[in-house]
Protein backbone atom coordinates (compact mmCIF):
# COMPACT_ATOMS: atom_id res chain seq x y z
CA UNK A 1 0.00 0.00 0.00
CA UNK A 2 1.59 3.29 -1.05
CA UNK A 3 2.38 5.84 1.69
CA UNK A 4 0.29 9.11 1.80
CA UNK A 5 2.87 11.12 3.80
CA UNK A 6 4.47 13.98 1.84
CA UNK A 7 8.08 13.58 0.92
CA UNK A 8 10.83 15.98 1.93
CA UNK A 9 11.12 17.58 -1.51
CA UNK A 10 7.40 18.38 -1.47
CA UNK A 11 7.61 19.98 1.94
CA UNK A 12 10.58 22.07 0.84
CA UNK A 13 8.72 23.30 -2.21
CA UNK A 14 5.69 24.31 -0.13
CA UNK A 15 7.83 26.25 2.34
CA UNK A 16 9.62 28.08 -0.47
CA UNK A 17 6.33 29.05 -2.10
CA UNK A 18 4.94 30.35 1.19
CA UNK A 19 8.08 32.40 1.82
CA UNK A 20 7.95 34.02 -1.62
CA UNK A 21 4.28 34.81 -1.19
CA UNK A 22 4.90 36.50 2.16
CA UNK A 23 7.81 38.51 0.81
CA UNK A 24 5.74 39.67 -2.13
CA UNK A 25 2.94 40.74 0.14
CA UNK A 26 5.37 42.59 2.39
CA UNK A 27 6.92 44.58 -0.48
CA UNK A 28 3.65 45.30 -2.27
CA UNK A 29 3.24 49.11 -2.61
CA UNK A 30 0.27 50.68 -0.77
CA UNK A 31 -2.61 51.95 -2.88
CA UNK A 32 -2.48 55.71 -3.44
CA UNK A 33 -5.03 57.77 -1.44
CA UNK A 34 -6.71 60.97 -2.75
CA UNK A 35 -7.20 64.00 -0.59
CA UNK A 36 -10.78 65.33 -0.41
CA UNK A 37 -11.52 68.09 -2.85
CA UNK A 38 -11.38 71.54 -1.29
CA UNK A 39 -14.71 72.97 -2.43
CA UNK A 40 -14.98 76.74 -2.27
CA UNK A 41 -17.48 77.94 0.34
CA UNK A 42 -20.30 80.06 -1.09
CA UNK A 43 -19.89 83.74 -0.39
CA UNK A 44 -22.17 85.23 2.23
CA UNK A 45 -24.87 87.47 0.71
CA UNK A 46 -24.43 91.17 1.29
CA UNK A 47 -26.71 93.02 3.65
CA UNK A 48 -29.46 94.78 1.72
CA UNK A 49 -29.11 98.51 2.31
CA UNK A 50 -30.63 100.03 -0.82
CA UNK A 51 -34.24 100.34 -1.93
CA UNK A 52 -34.59 98.87 -5.42
CA UNK A 53 -38.29 99.69 -5.75
CA UNK A 54 -38.30 102.66 -8.08
CA UNK A 55 -41.84 103.74 -7.25
CA UNK A 56 -40.89 104.14 -3.59
CA UNK A 57 -38.35 106.82 -4.47
CA UNK A 58 -40.97 109.30 -5.62
CA UNK A 59 -41.69 111.49 -2.60
CA UNK A 60 -40.72 114.55 -0.63
CA UNK A 61 -37.74 112.93 1.13
CA UNK A 62 -34.54 112.19 -0.78
CA UNK A 63 -32.65 108.92 -0.45
CA UNK A 64 -29.79 110.67 1.32
CA UNK A 65 -32.17 112.27 3.81
CA UNK A 66 -33.83 108.92 4.51
CA UNK A 67 -30.47 107.33 5.29
CA UNK A 68 -29.47 110.25 7.49
CA UNK A 69 -32.73 110.11 9.46
CA UNK A 70 -32.60 106.35 9.96
CA UNK A 71 -28.94 106.43 11.04
CA UNK A 72 -29.50 109.10 13.68
CA UNK A 73 -29.95 108.00 17.31
CA UNK A 74 -33.45 108.18 18.80
CA UNK A 75 -33.80 109.47 22.36
CA UNK A 76 -35.74 111.95 24.47
CA UNK A 77 -33.98 115.25 24.99
CA UNK A 78 -33.43 116.37 28.54
CA UNK A 79 -35.25 119.44 29.90
CA UNK A 80 -37.77 119.39 27.05
CA UNK A 81 -41.38 120.60 27.02
CA UNK A 82 -44.39 118.59 25.86
CA UNK A 83 -47.71 119.64 24.38
CA UNK A 84 -50.69 117.26 24.26
CA UNK A 85 -52.97 117.79 21.27
CA UNK A 86 -56.27 116.06 20.40
CA UNK A 87 -56.39 115.22 16.69
CA UNK A 88 -59.72 113.45 16.34
CA UNK A 89 -60.42 114.08 12.65
CA UNK A 90 -56.84 113.72 11.40
CA UNK A 91 -53.26 114.54 12.26
CA UNK A 92 -53.93 118.25 12.41
CA UNK A 93 -55.43 120.79 14.80
CA UNK A 94 -59.09 120.09 15.55
CA UNK A 95 -61.59 122.90 15.59
CA UNK A 96 -64.08 120.91 17.65
CA UNK A 97 -64.58 121.54 21.35
CA UNK A 98 -62.04 119.37 23.26
CA UNK A 99 -64.55 117.54 25.44
CA UNK A 100 -62.43 114.46 26.06
CA UNK A 101 -60.86 114.15 29.50
CA UNK A 102 -58.07 111.86 28.31
CA UNK A 103 -55.66 114.64 27.33
CA UNK A 104 -55.95 116.26 30.75
CA UNK A 105 -55.24 113.00 32.55
CA UNK A 106 -52.27 112.33 30.26
CA UNK A 107 -50.88 115.78 31.07
CA UNK A 108 -51.15 115.12 34.80
CA UNK A 109 -49.58 111.68 34.53
CA UNK A 110 -46.62 112.88 32.45
CA UNK A 111 -46.09 115.90 34.67
CA UNK A 112 -45.79 113.63 37.70
CA UNK A 113 -43.43 111.29 35.83
CA UNK A 114 -40.84 114.06 35.46
CA UNK A 115 -39.77 113.28 31.90
CA UNK A 116 -40.45 116.87 30.79
CA UNK A 117 -40.01 120.27 32.34
CA UNK A 118 -43.62 121.05 31.41
CA UNK A 119 -46.40 118.80 30.06
CA UNK A 120 -49.36 120.90 28.99
CA UNK A 121 -52.55 120.57 27.00
CA UNK A 122 -52.53 122.63 23.82
CA UNK A 123 -55.31 124.87 22.58
CA UNK A 124 -56.62 123.98 19.15
CA UNK A 125 -58.44 127.27 18.50
CA UNK A 126 -55.33 129.34 17.90
CA UNK A 127 -55.21 130.65 14.31
CA UNK A 128 -53.06 128.43 12.16
CA UNK A 129 -53.03 125.99 9.29
CA UNK A 130 -54.69 122.59 9.59
CA UNK A 131 -51.70 120.45 8.66
CA UNK A 132 -48.42 119.16 10.04
CA UNK A 133 -47.07 122.67 9.52
CA UNK A 134 -49.82 123.91 11.81
CA UNK A 135 -48.80 121.41 14.47
CA UNK A 136 -45.21 122.59 14.33
CA UNK A 137 -46.34 126.21 14.50
CA UNK A 138 -48.49 125.74 17.60
CA UNK A 139 -45.71 123.72 19.23
CA UNK A 140 -43.28 126.56 18.58
CA UNK A 141 -45.68 129.01 20.19
CA UNK A 142 -45.74 126.77 23.26
CA UNK A 143 -41.96 126.37 22.95
CA UNK A 144 -42.50 122.62 23.11
CA UNK A 145 -39.95 120.27 21.57
CA UNK A 146 -42.48 117.43 21.45
CA UNK A 147 -46.20 116.97 20.84
CA UNK A 148 -48.21 113.99 22.02
CA UNK A 149 -50.94 113.57 19.41
CA UNK A 150 -54.03 111.90 20.86
CA UNK A 151 -57.18 110.60 19.22
CA UNK A 152 -59.77 107.87 19.65
CA UNK A 153 -62.16 106.15 17.27
CA UNK A 154 -65.23 104.02 17.90
CA UNK A 155 -67.50 101.75 15.92
CA UNK A 156 -70.79 100.34 17.18
CA UNK A 157 -73.36 97.73 16.19
CA UNK A 158 -76.93 97.32 17.36
CA UNK A 159 -79.24 94.33 17.03
CA UNK A 160 -82.39 92.94 18.58
CA UNK A 161 -81.85 90.29 21.26
CA UNK A 162 -84.15 87.72 22.84
CA UNK A 163 -86.19 90.42 24.50
CA UNK A 164 -87.56 91.21 21.06
CA UNK A 165 -90.50 88.89 21.72
CA UNK A 166 -91.84 91.66 23.95
CA UNK A 167 -92.93 93.33 20.75
CA UNK A 168 -95.94 91.07 20.88
CA UNK A 169 -97.15 93.16 23.79
CA UNK A 170 -97.54 96.89 23.61
CA UNK A 171 -96.52 98.00 27.10
CA UNK A 172 -93.47 95.75 27.83
CA UNK A 173 -91.72 96.83 24.64
CA UNK A 174 -91.30 100.33 26.06
CA UNK A 175 -89.11 99.13 28.95
CA UNK A 176 -87.64 95.77 27.95
CA UNK A 177 -83.87 95.81 27.11
CA UNK A 178 -84.47 94.28 23.71
CA UNK A 179 -81.61 96.15 21.98
CA UNK A 180 -78.00 94.90 22.29
CA UNK A 181 -75.38 97.59 21.63
CA UNK A 182 -71.78 96.53 20.98
CA UNK A 183 -69.03 99.16 20.94
CA UNK A 184 -65.36 98.73 20.00
CA UNK A 185 -62.77 101.45 19.95
CA UNK A 186 -59.09 102.30 20.01
CA UNK A 187 -57.19 105.05 21.82
CA UNK A 188 -54.02 106.24 20.11
CA UNK A 189 -51.08 108.34 21.31
CA UNK A 190 -48.18 109.35 19.01
CA UNK A 191 -45.08 111.27 20.07
CA UNK A 192 -44.12 113.86 17.44
CA UNK A 193 -40.62 115.36 17.39
CA UNK A 194 -41.21 118.97 16.38
CA UNK A 195 -37.60 119.74 15.40
CA UNK A 196 -37.10 116.83 13.04
CA UNK A 197 -40.70 116.14 12.02
CA UNK A 198 -40.30 112.47 12.94
CA UNK A 199 -42.59 110.21 14.97
CA UNK A 200 -40.85 108.52 17.89
CA UNK A 201 -43.58 106.03 18.80
CA UNK A 202 -47.28 105.20 18.62
CA UNK A 203 -49.20 103.21 21.22
CA UNK A 204 -52.75 101.86 21.07
CA UNK A 205 -55.19 100.81 23.75
CA UNK A 206 -58.15 98.84 22.42
CA UNK A 207 -61.48 98.68 24.23
CA UNK A 208 -64.80 96.98 23.67
CA UNK A 209 -67.97 95.94 25.47
CA UNK A 210 -71.68 95.38 24.94
CA UNK A 211 -74.82 96.43 26.77
CA UNK A 212 -78.52 95.70 26.62
CA UNK A 213 -80.84 98.68 26.68
CA UNK A 214 -84.36 99.76 25.86
CA UNK A 215 -85.50 102.11 23.15
CA UNK A 216 -85.30 105.30 25.20
CA UNK A 217 -82.60 107.90 24.35
CA UNK A 218 -80.28 105.60 22.37
CA UNK A 219 -77.89 108.40 21.31
CA UNK A 220 -77.34 109.61 24.87
CA UNK A 221 -76.80 106.07 26.12
CA UNK A 222 -74.31 105.40 23.35
CA UNK A 223 -72.40 108.57 24.23
CA UNK A 224 -72.22 107.58 27.89
CA UNK A 225 -71.16 104.09 26.86
CA UNK A 226 -68.18 105.44 24.94
CA UNK A 227 -67.26 107.82 27.75
CA UNK A 228 -67.16 104.94 30.23
CA UNK A 229 -64.88 102.99 27.89
CA UNK A 230 -62.56 105.99 27.65
CA UNK A 231 -62.32 106.23 31.43
CA UNK A 232 -61.44 102.56 31.67
CA UNK A 233 -58.70 102.78 29.03
CA UNK A 234 -57.07 106.12 29.90
CA UNK A 235 -54.86 104.77 32.67
CA UNK A 236 -53.73 101.84 30.52
CA UNK A 237 -52.86 104.19 27.66
CA UNK A 238 -50.93 106.46 30.01
CA UNK A 239 -48.98 103.46 31.30
CA UNK A 240 -47.99 102.49 27.76
CA UNK A 241 -46.86 106.05 26.99
CA UNK A 242 -44.89 106.08 30.24
CA UNK A 243 -43.11 102.86 29.28
CA UNK A 244 -42.10 104.13 25.84
CA UNK A 245 -40.81 107.39 27.30
CA UNK A 246 -38.66 105.52 29.79
CA UNK A 247 -37.00 103.66 26.93
CA UNK A 248 -36.28 106.94 25.13
CA UNK A 249 -34.86 108.46 28.29
CA UNK A 250 -32.62 105.42 28.78
CA UNK A 251 -31.36 105.84 25.20
CA UNK A 252 -29.92 109.29 25.85
CA UNK A 253 -26.25 109.39 24.84
CA UNK A 254 -23.71 109.88 27.56
CA UNK A 255 -22.06 113.32 27.51
CA UNK A 256 -18.66 113.13 25.86
CA UNK A 257 -15.47 114.23 27.55
CA UNK A 258 -15.26 117.15 25.15
CA UNK A 259 -18.69 118.36 26.07
CA UNK A 260 -17.85 118.07 29.75
CA UNK A 261 -14.62 119.97 29.21
CA UNK A 262 -16.43 122.73 27.35
CA UNK A 263 -19.04 122.99 30.05
CA UNK A 264 -16.45 123.18 32.86
CA UNK A 265 -15.31 126.69 33.85
CA UNK A 266 -11.86 127.72 32.64
CA UNK A 267 -9.18 127.58 35.35
CA UNK A 268 -8.12 130.93 36.75
CA UNK A 269 -4.61 132.04 35.87
CA UNK A 270 -2.24 132.32 38.80
CA UNK A 271 -1.34 135.92 39.62
CA UNK A 272 2.42 136.30 40.12
CA UNK A 273 3.46 137.76 43.47
CA UNK A 274 4.45 141.41 43.58
CA UNK A 275 8.22 142.01 43.61
CA UNK A 276 9.76 142.85 46.96
CA UNK A 277 11.18 146.35 46.96
CA UNK A 278 14.33 146.64 49.08
CA UNK A 279 15.99 149.71 50.60
CA UNK A 280 18.50 150.02 47.74
CA UNK A 281 15.74 150.23 45.17
CA UNK A 282 13.91 152.84 47.22
CA UNK A 283 17.07 154.94 47.48
CA UNK A 284 17.65 154.79 43.75
CA UNK A 285 14.04 155.76 43.11
CA UNK A 286 14.49 158.85 45.26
Amino acid sequence: MPSRLPTLPSIALLLAAATLTACGAAHRPSAPTMKPLALAQPAQPKVLEENHFQRDKVGTVSEGAIREILAAPVFLEAKARLGIVPVETGYELDKDVPLTEVTGQLAERLTDAGFFEVASEVTTDWPGTRSVAGLREIATRYRAEYLLLYRHRFVDWQNVNGWGVSWLAVLPILFAPHNTVEVSGVLEATLFDVKTGTLLFTVYERVGDERKQNIWHPARKLRHFKRDLLKQATEKLAAKVDGRLRLLVAARPEPSDQAVAQAAPAPMEAIPPAPVVGPTALAEAR
